[in-house]
């Protein structure tokens, strides 16, 4: 079959975010303007130059956390905990998540035409698993000794130690329990990688090779190597300013004047992408159906990111492939930083090609979940779709007047029947996603 006859809609949505674990859960949040940033639980904070962010805090990586599931593989899947960290379990769960809000069943499809492909950051191991091991080089005056380490160090690492964080393994895991043997992927483009992730397994739908995609992304800024590597990279937001007045849920402000940077955030999202007529035939909840994407990387030869013009291209690139007109997209979902130079970019780039269409962004309630935010940002879109008024940004208070854009400050705009979501990274790899209401 022709690429172009064959249309993608979404027919199910698993998330863990720190705004909710449920599309209700997320919606609620998102139209009672609940922030889900708060002082952090799980990092050592007193030696840290931030100590709010959003956390996923009723995720336990227990298997309850995973949904409703057949004994089997439930078992299955309690037994690989071990050999995930927390930002692979994550994605795992918002997966099983997902297939289960997709009302697919175990055995009803063909194995071979359902496929994986999840986005992630770079994923960093944690000192805890290296603990035992200086401990047992240390010598007697407490100091490490390299020499000690092949013998008495590297022994008490646990051997499968490496598999806990190598980025493809979401996808792997999800599959392997799940036996799905269609096309399988992994990105790693950290912000940019949930729009990447939906954009090739919609366009591996269209092609025939698969009628099913599980598509998702995860991410976390919130870890004890990772947050001092995004310390000593990009702007963090000051809860201590005088717009925040030390509360952290105001301290995530896109867009407008007073903003100081980004918020610290984790979370998972994955999307179960099906071909149009196989969704119909098994009467499947239909959700949206994704009709464009973009993707573009700009900088300049010493490596800074030119945002505008990479959010320029993707947005560009998602009408053009959407066949949308910008004056018909119902809703821009801003990737809304609250750096302030990457938000000035961005604004200038949404205002150059959407004009007066309205923005909005999730960040501003939950902060920046790395490759996790674009699905989750895509479910709340979907939400506003589905429930409307589309919610306002959070802590945009006083727009910033060099920030031309339509930003949403109060809960009476329509979302409309289409949106395009946008990410883009601190080194200018920018993505987009165009989805419509189903007609």
């Amino acid at each position: 079959m022709a690429q172009s006859d064959r249309r993608v809609v979404i027919t199910g949505m698993g998330l863990i975010s720190p705004i909710g674990s449920s599309s209700t859960d997320l919606w609620d949040s998102l139209s009672q303007q609940k922030s889900g940033v708060r002082l952090l639980s799980n990092l050592p904070t007193e030696h840290f130059p931030s100590d709010f962010g959003g956390e996923c805090t009723d995720f336990t990586g227990s298997i309850d956390s995973f949904g409703p599931l057949e004994k089997k593989l439930q078992r299955s899947i309690k037994k690989g905990l071990r050999l995930m960290c927390r930002e692979i379990q994550l994605g795992a769960a918002a997966a099983q998540l997902a297939l289960t809000d997709s009302g697919l069943e175990s055995g009803s499809i063909d194995p071979s035409r359902i496929g994986t492909l999840f986005g992630s950051d770079y994923i960093i191991t944690s000192p805890l698993d290296f603990v035992e091991g200086i401990r047992a080089c240390l010598d007697d005056d407490e100091k490490f000794c390299f020499d000690k380490w092949a013998e008495h160090g590297l022994t008490k690492v646990e051997p499968l130690w490496l598999l806990k964080y190598l980025p493809n393994m979401p996808a792997s895991h999800v599959a392997i329990y799940n036996d799905l043997r269609g096309p399988s992927n992994s990105i790693t483009v950290r912000e940019a990688s949930a729009n990447l992730a939906i954009a090739e397994a919609t366009t591996i739908i269209k092609r025939g090779s698969a009628d099913f995609m599980v598509a998702g992304s995860t991410g976390s800024r919130i870890h004890p190597l990772r947050t001092v590597h995004i310390a000593l990279q990009e702007q963090l937001a000051d809860r201590h300013t005088e717009a925040a007045g030390g509360d952290p849920t105001k301290a995530c402000r896109p867009f407008d004047k007073n903003r100081t940077g980004m918020t610290l955030g984790e979370g998972a999202g994955v999307l179960i992408l099906e071909e149009l007529s196989s969704a119909e035939k098994r009467g499947a909840n239909i959700l949206g159906e994704v009709v464009g994407y973009g993707s573009s990387c700009v900088a300049d030869k010493n490596g800074a990111a030119n945002y505008q013009k990479a959010l320029e291209n993707v947005l560009l690139g998602g009408l053009e492939t959407s066949g949308i007109d910008a004056s018909n997209i119902g809703h821009v979902h801003a990737h809304g930083l609250g750096s302030p130079e990457c938000d000035l970019q961005e604004s200038l780039a949404i205002a150059d090609v959407m004009k007066d269409t309205p923005v909005t962004a999730a960040k501003s309630y939950m902060g920046n979940l790395g490759g996790g935010c674009g699905i989750v940002e895509i479910a709340a879109s979907l939400m506003a779709i589905e429930k409307g008024p589309l919610f306002p940004i959070m802590n945009c208070d006083d727009l910033d007047d060099q920030c031309p854009i339509n930003a949403v400050q109060a809960d009476d705009v329509e979302a409309g029947d289409s949106f395009i979501n946008l990410n883009v990274t601190p080194q200018g790899q920018a993505s987009s996603v165009v989805i419509q209401k189903y007609q």
